[in-house]
């Protein structure tokens, strides 16, 4: 590992920065983003998932599969139904700062939710 000239700190190991690019890719898109902003909040199946972030069924099952294989979200049965939760107590913090700098930034308050129809997702 390199350390930078008056810097003061470590590059990560490439694997690392592989690891993270592929976490900010597939948060990346406004719908997912949404979902895992929504289980920020605390635990729901996907009928609550598409009712809080206005998307179908399947386009948010689709969305939570591909969050739960790369290990951002996961699931356990409660009786008939699927409850999705964030895995990764890091995922939430680094969501919360960004979603709430930059809706602090449009001067409208994080808990004010946008619909994912209103985003054009």
């Amino acid at each position: 590992m390199s350390t930078r000239a008056g810097g003061g700190f470590e590059d990560p190991p490439a694997e690392v920065l592989a690891e993270a690019a592929a976490a900010f890719g597939l948060l990346a898109t406004p719908a997912r983003l949404h979902i895992v902003w929504a289980l920020s909040q605390g635990e729901s199946d996907v009928t609550g998932l598409a009712e809080l972030v206005g998307g179908t069924l399947p386009s948010v099952s689709q969305h939570l599969t591909k969050l739960k294989l790369a290990g951002l979200v996961r699931s356990r049965r409660e009786g008939r139904r699927q409850v999705y939760l964030v895995d990764d107590p890091d995922v939430v913090t680094v969501v919360q700062l960004m979603v709430g700098q930059l809706a602090a930034r449009a001067g409208r308050a994080p808990a004010q939710r946008v619909r994912l129809r209103d985003l054009g997702a």
